[in-house]
């Protein structure tokens, strides 16, 4: 490998951020561009909450196969393929041309981040120690967060004085990039003797993922009858049992349930899915808001929607200072009720709100949530050993991407039931404060399971040895030792 000018655990998660920043940018610019997409392609604005649907549920059905193939094949390769696939999505969208179109699309593009994002984390999670974590894991999120930064404002730009269409096409210089610098500095990892590949679980829990989460989205859709809806619903929540029922028999099951024996991972995983359901809304609801309510434009919109990102730069910067005062608990606990406060506040903004003062609301609201992302992506990992990492980093990707899927499929059957309880084709302002009321309040109940953490958890990524339970070294740590 090349000499490194940086230490590992800030050039690792920076090449990484590439991959994430690329992602993010594509589903911020998205978000703004949905109204303009819906128009063109003659669709209903809230129908094209299937474009965010479909990429997310592509993840969360293909995300369990990715430690496996990174275990199998080499880190290295399998992130590289993967922004390739990623690429190759993005530009097939830029060139669809019916709803049909777009969704496949999204669907490939959903196949390349299922492997890219979680493959990337693992490769900082076997690079770093873990007293090291919470560091790397903030030089990881801090460029990938600039994408929703710039995501929205560039959007709206394009969207407003261009075509939709190049918002996708700003991914080949990325994914050009990224592809590079993973070639030269990312160390090839792989297991010696990988476990064989759960095909039976990959399939149970891909049918039950997939049935699921798309019978909840396209709920109340005119164009799905209802009993296509439940069906689906009903054959994802069989297959997910079955698949339950088959993971406790099988030694290397594609989703390893055992790792919720561990209380930080149980609490980073499930309390961090409904945190994560409130949150997931945001960005399909805001920016419909301020277009379809407020009549703003694309690029208007934009500006005011990138000042969530802009708050979860600036806490960054401050995230492992405030762990290592208040620690994970107290951090998690508090917190997960003022991100919902403030993730409730979006249903106060009127048409005659103060552009200022939206902006400093979700300014702080992004400070907030971002607080609590940074915590449960290294706190659920405090427990976990080694050789699970790669399980454990499917696992939580996977219930990341349904919740976030979930979050968005909630706030447009939200926005469905409540149009159709008027009779009405349009979305009205009264529709989407019912709709932000009910994510947050999802948001908030994620304060029951962080209560019930013990009292050092997060000890380990402080810096210091748990009183209750003996530390798990890293590999780096304990070469160190020996």
């Amino acid at each position: 490998m090349p000499r490194l000018l940086l230490p590992p655990h800030i050039l690792i998660p920076l090449i990484v951020a590439c991959a994430l920043f690329m992602e993010q940018v594509d589903a911020t610019v998205l978000s703004t561009a949905l109204p303009a997409i819906a128009a063109d392609l003659n669709e209903d604005p809230v129908a094209l909450k299937l474009a965010l649907t479909s990429y997310l549920l592509s993840l969360a059905v293909f995300i369990p196969a990715s430690g496996w193939a990174a275990d199998r094949f080499g880190a290295r390769t399998i992130f590289r393929a993967a922004i390739v696939v990623f690429t190759l999505g993005s530009v097939l969208c830029g060139l669809s041309t019916s709803l049909l179109d777009f969704v496949l699309y999204r669907i490939i593009q959903g196949m390349g981040g299922a492997m890219m994002v979680p493959v990337g984390r693992l490769v900082i999670l076997r690079a770093v120690p873990k007293s090291e974590l919470v560091s790397a894991l903030a030089w990881l999120t801090i460029p990938a967060l600039l994408g929703p930064v710039f995501g929205p404002p560039l959007g709206g730009f394009i969207t407003t004085y261009f075509d939709w269409r190049f918002i996708f096409f700003i991914n080949v210089p990325i994914g050009l990039l990224g592809v590079v610098l993973a070639s030269r500095f990312i160390e090839n990892i792989r297991e010696e003797n990988p476990p064989p590949l759960d095909l039976r679980g990959l399939i149970l829990s891909g049918i039950g993922l997939a049935g699921l989460v798309f019978g909840f989205a396209v709920l109340g859709q005119p164009f799905v009858p209802l009993w296509v809806a439940i069906t689906s619903a009903g054959v994802g929540a069989a297959a997910l049992g079955l698949y339950v029922r088959h993971a406790h028999v099988t030694p290397h099951a594609i989703l390893d349930l055992k790792l919720l024996r561990y209380p930080t991972f149980r609490a980073g995983v499930v309390g961090g899915a409904l945190f994560r359901i409130g949150v997931g809304a945001t960005p399909f609801l805001l920016p419909l808001m301020l277009q379809l309510s407020f009549g703003l434009s694309a690029f208007a919109s934009g500006l005011l929607t990138f000042a969530s990102a802009a708050g979860a730069i600036v806490m960054k910067v401050t995230a492992a200072p405030i762990l290592r005062t208040l620690g994970y608990k107290p951090v998690l606990v508090v917190n997960a009720l003022l991100a919902a406060g403030f993730l409730a506040v979006n249903a106060a903004f009127t048409p005659f709100t103060p552009h200022w003062l939206i902006l400093t609301l979700l300014l702080v609201g992004g400070f907030l949530r971002s607080l609590q992302f940074t915590a449960l992506n290294a706190l659920s990992y405090e427990e976990v050993q080694p050789q699970e990492m790669s399980h454990a980093t499917s696992f939580a990707s996977v219930m990341q991407q349904v919740s976030l899927s979930m979050g968005v499929a909630l706030a447009g059957l939200v926005l469905e039931i409540m149009r159709g309880g008027r009779g009405e084709t349009a979305v009205s302002q009264a529709d989407f404060i019912v709709a932000f009321l009910v994510v947050a309040a999802v948001g908030a109940s994620s304060f029951f399971f962080f209560i019930r953490l013990p009292a050092n958890a997060g000890a380990q990524l402080n810096g210091r040895k748990p009183k209750s339970a003996p530390a798990h070294k890293s590999p780096h740590e304990a070469a160190a030792e020996g």
